[in-house]
């Protein structure tokens, strides 16, 4: 099959993307003049790319405060994921995809780091999808997201997400992760899902309000997985080498206003930088990670449970 390579001349509407998303969940939603998802049974081979990506310094302010990142010259590694989100919700609410966004369950996220990004750069961006694979809860679709400096790529992203149904697949592997003590408190406000929305564009409304996230379940509204792993790479920023992947599975979503404990251990050996956040109540995990440095993949051949829990939905 051939892929379609589609170029945006710049970053797409959030907002056309989201009136795509919650339209193919309502009823009528045929009779909207729109191109909603759910086209296709498969997904499609599709490509998009933004050929042309620079970096607004006062919106790269705005979220490094939101975030706890120090400014710097360079991007904090989690940027790219809020400049690349317009393209997600673009791909994901094409008519030839098989279903909208709405629902999906945000089980991994993986960034690589080939070098620091420096914030005067111009990048492109690549994205594209692929699955469906089986999973006990349904099926899983992964996003990947590619930017790249002239023919140089410096920075790539894949998020695994689960499309909630008929489970098909293998249990979750029983491979526990490193219990890793916790070193700080976290006071994470009632508006963080708002302040988090107004610089990411993500405003999905489980993360908004109580209001607005109890029809899709929540009592309270829940923290962006995005953010939470952004915060926790802020609190360990200066460990970051150069050239690493840092990998976190998304566990129980933080209910807003929350109290989560957020601790790190390094293994001196390797410099492998396994982390949590964890309710400090209950102690269960709202997040795990690891930051692995360029070359030491083999230092985490451990597989984790990530597949066992809720996750946090997307």
């Amino acid at each position: 099959m051939t892929t379609t390579i589609r170029t945006l001349e710049s970053p797409p509407s959030v907002l056309a993307g989201y009136a795509k998303a919650f339209g193919s969940v309502v009823p009528l939603a045929g009779a909207l003049p729109l191109p909603l998802p759910g086209g296709g049974g498969e997904l499609p081979d599709l490509e998009l790319r933004v050929p042309v990506l620079t970096t607004d310094l006062d919106h790269l302010s705005a979220y490094a405060q939101v975030c706890g990142f120090t400014l710097r010259d360079t991007l904090p590694v989690t940027y790219l994921n809020v400049r690349a989100f317009p393209v997600h919700i673009a791909l994901m609410t094409d008519g030839a995809f098989p279903f909208g966004p709405v629902g999906l369950v945000h089980l991994t996220n993986a960034i690589t780091q080939v070098r620091p990004v420096d914030v005067r750069e111009e990048l492109a961006l690549r994205v594209w999808v692929t699955g469906l694979d089986p999973h006990p809860k349904g099926r899983t679709l992964t996003l990947h997201t590619e930017a790249s400096a002239g023919d140089e790529v410096v920075w790539t992203a894949r998020s695994t997400m689960l499309r909630r149904g008929k489970g098909t697949g293998e249990p979750a592997d029983p491979t526990a992760v490193p219990d890793v003590p916790a070193a700080a408190t976290w006071k994470v406000p009632g508006d963080t899902g708002r302040r988090y929305a107004a610089v990411s564009g993500d405003r999905n409304p489980i993360h908004l309000y109580g209001l607005t996230a109890k029809p899709f379940g929540f009592p309270r509204a829940i923290a962006h997985g995005l953010w939470t792993k952004a915060h926790a790479l802020a609190a360990i920023e200066g460990q970051l080498p150069d050239a690493f992947t840092v990998d976190v599975a998304f566990r129980k979503p933080v209910l807003l206003p929350a109290t989560a404990t957020f601790g790190s251990m390094t293994d001196e050996k390797t410099g492998v930088v396994d982390f949590a956040v964890r309710d400090r109540k209950t102690g269960s995990a709202h997040l795990v990670g690891s930051v692995v440095p360029a070359g030491k993949a083999a230092a985490t051949a451990r597989r984790r449970k990530t597949t066992e829990k809720t996750g946090a939905p997307s």
